[in-house]
């Protein structure tokens, strides 16, 4: 059995950088908006944010990133941001330049921010411990083309060098709302990873069907518009927890998108960041090492609360940032007279009074495609590798391409 993540005396560590201030896709785009300088923000100005636990993120180099991209896509990528501008072939070819993917800046080095700073976190948890990097999470990213607003796949090259660094097996947890699309190209078959994904059906990038194992590597739970709090926690406890746990992991990556949360402009879910909360709690305990990534989230406001309390990791006394969580966590289970609040309790309160002598229809099995119809058939239908077979190690290839920090530029 794994350890828990949270051992006395260590304290997570949180990666940021000035990159992000001030960089913007563009006044019209989604990402017009401040998101991780918002989240720094957030948690200086409530006291989360221990300055000695705060990392300034390296920007990645070129050949680090060659472990999933192509060198033309990276070379293509470096020259876009030289001249700001891009060819109709390399838009074609690349995917830069169009309406998603814009040209701009800081179009090269703020993704390689992103991925520089996922592989600092991977080297921070290489004896251990929890690391927050809100600026990953780029799940879409493509070996030879820009997708989904994301240029690189952080994601990916984190946790090819967590197995480069000698790690046997690695859960991927993905709770935005978009499926993983560019994690999914990465890794499908692979024994070393298993990929879990809960996000909207039917929701652009339009993959990660139940049906769709990823050749034995991946769950994947499409959930119906409306996906609230209730039914998350019901996902998280019948499927999430136990396939991570039954994989028995050497680190968990959890990408903590906040286009799930209620309100988001590019979606149609409707939870709370309780639900975000709960994710990193009961996940912390079923490994040694935990990164946790930002992701989705389009909403300021949505995007800067769940993002914030990602901060708040770990165990620790009552003056530290981890103190804070715990007891935030306990006073969101309690309302002001004590009484339960939040999830189940909150549905509850807004449903309508049910009319006398109707059938009582529970709110979790609201849909034909609602949470436990779901993973029914994605914990036991015919389609569904034996746990035998994700539980497998084999010998890990050296991929080459990272040797520390002489990939990162600080």
């Amino acid at each position: 059995m794994a350890v828990p993540c949270y051992l006395p005396g260590m304290e997570p560590f949180f990666i940021g950088s000035q990159i992000y201030r001030g960089s913007s896709y563009g006044r019209l785009h989604p990402l017009s908006i401040p998101r991780v300088p918002t989240v720094i923000d957030l948690c200086r100005a409530m006291g989360w944010l221990d300055e000695a636990r705060y990392r300034t993120s390296p920007r990645a180099k070129p050949a680090a990133l060659l472990g999933f991209h192509t060198p033309d896509y990276v070379q293509a990528l470096v020259a876009a941001e030289a001249a700001q501008e891009v060819s109709d072939a390399v838009r074609l070819r690349h995917g830069l330049g169009d309406m998603s993917n814009p040209v701009f800046p800081e179009m090269y080095r703020r993704p390689a921010t992103a991925v520089g700073g996922g592989l600092l976190a991977a080297e921070l948890v290489a004896q251990g411990g929890v690391v927050y990097n809100p600026g990953g999470g780029t799940h879409h990213g493509l070996p030879d083309r820009a997708s989904g607003f994301c240029y690189l796949n952080e994601p990916v090259l984190t946790i090819q060098r967590l197995l480069a660094m000698g790690l046997r097996r690695v859960a991927y947890v993905d709770i935005d709302a978009h499926h993983c699309d560019g994690v999914a190209v990465a890794f499908d078959g692979s024994d070393a990873v298993r990929m879990i994904s809960v996000h909207e059906d039917r929701r652009w990038p339009f993959t990660g069907a139940l049906e769709d194992t990823g050749g034995g590597a991946a769950f994947n739970l499409p959930v119906p518009r409306g996906f609230n709090d209730s039914e998350f926690a019901l996902a998280l406890d019948e499927m999430i927890l136990p396939a991570v746990a039954a994989f028995a992991p050497d680190a968990i990556y959890l990408q903590c998108g906040a286009d799930a949360v209620t309100e988001d402009p590019l979606s149609r879910l409707a939870l709370s960041n309780r639900s975000h909360w709960r994710a990193v709690r009961d996940l912390s305990a079923l490994a040694p090492r935990l990164i946790v990534a930002g992701g989705g989230g389009y909403n300021p406001c949505g995007a800067a609360l769940v993002r914030g309390l990602g901060d708040a990791l770990g165990a620790g006394d009552s003056g530290s940032l981890a103190g804070h969580c715990k007891r935030r966590a306990a006073r969101a289970r309690l309302g002001p007279q004590g009484t339960a609040v939040g999830g189940a309790a909150d549905d509850a309160a807004r449903r309508p009074a049910r009319r006398a002598g109707a059938r009582r229809v529970a709110p979790r099995r609201r849909a034909v495609k609602g949470a436990v119809v779901i993973l029914a058939r994605a914990r036991s239908g015919p389609r569904r590798p034996p746990l035998s077979r994700v539980r497998r190690s084999i010998g890990l290839p050296d991929t080459g391409f990272f040797e520390g920090s002489g990939h990162l530029e600080r």
